[in-house]
């Protein structure tokens, strides 16, 4: 009796362990190899890569000079490290090739929707990934959240998206109404976005929501486009719950 006990409480532990989820922690519009690398010994989950060419964090490609060969890539990040940040990039209204080539230059591991990308180009882009160019691709797509009803937006990416990024509309007055989120009650994980700070700390060590994944981060803590300040970041990770 004492043995069968024994084991089964060891196997509850074993399932309870297995079952917990350890918030994501994204740190978007990053571009120097350097600060990369620093950022990631913080222990962030997602660095994001932002390759929309009007943005000022923009992550360019080497032309190759040569029409029918890929531009290279132009960041020098150790993808072979076990326990290296998943990289994701960040695309809108791209053309499907292009994405793909920077899934391939960058080895990235998740792709961002940032425009009005529909579920169909959605799944030929993950057919075209996935195994072929990068086996296990995830797709995320980004939904902005000004009002209750903007949350039936994802409705029509419930069968393409693997994650939605909520990019929560601040007031006029800065403040994020973060109980909007309340509405959604689909299946897919998402990350919360909505220029995140240390004053939105309070905010997500109480915020709680079945399908709560993780949270994006990005200009607050840059010392300029693309620089993030080590310090700042290491003391807001070390002050939310994970």
């Amino acid at each position: 009796m004492f043995l069968r006990q024994y084991y089964e409480y060891n196997l509850f532990l074993v399932i309870f362990a297995q079952n917990i989820i350890t918030m994501i922690i994204k740190v978007c519009g990053m571009r120097d190899a350097v600060n990369i690398h620093n950022v990631s010994q913080l222990g962030v989950d997602w660095i994001g890569l932002n390759f929309c060419p009007l943005d000022e964090r923009y992550v360019s490609q080497i032309s190759s000079c040569a029409g029918i060969i890929p531009d290279y890539g132009t960041l020098e990040i150790n993808t072979s490290e076990s326990n290296r940040p998943k990289l994701c990039g960040i695309f809108k209204d791209d053309m499907p090739q292009n994405i793909v080539t920077r899934v391939y230059n960058f080895n990235l591991d998740i792709v961002q929707l940032d425009g009005d990308e529909n579920p169909v180009m959605m799944d030929n882009l993950r057919r075209t990934l996935d195994p072929d160019i990068h086996a296990g691709i995830r797709i995320m797509k980004t939904i902005n959240i000004s009002t209750c009803e903007d949350i039936n937006q994802y409705k029509p990416y419930a069968e393409s998206a693997d994650y939605f990024l909520f990019n929560i509309q601040s007031s006029d007055d800065g403040s994020k109404d973060w109980t909007i989120l309340e509405a959604y009650n689909g299946n897919i994980p998402f990350l919360l976005s909505g220029n995140i700070g240390i004053d939105d700390i309070a905010s997500i060590n109480h915020f709680s929501h079945p399908q709560f994944y993780g949270i994006n981060i990005d200009r607050k803590f840059e010392e300029e486009p693309a620089m993030k300040n080590i310090n700042l970041l290491k003391t807001f990770l070390e002050s939310i719950k994970r």
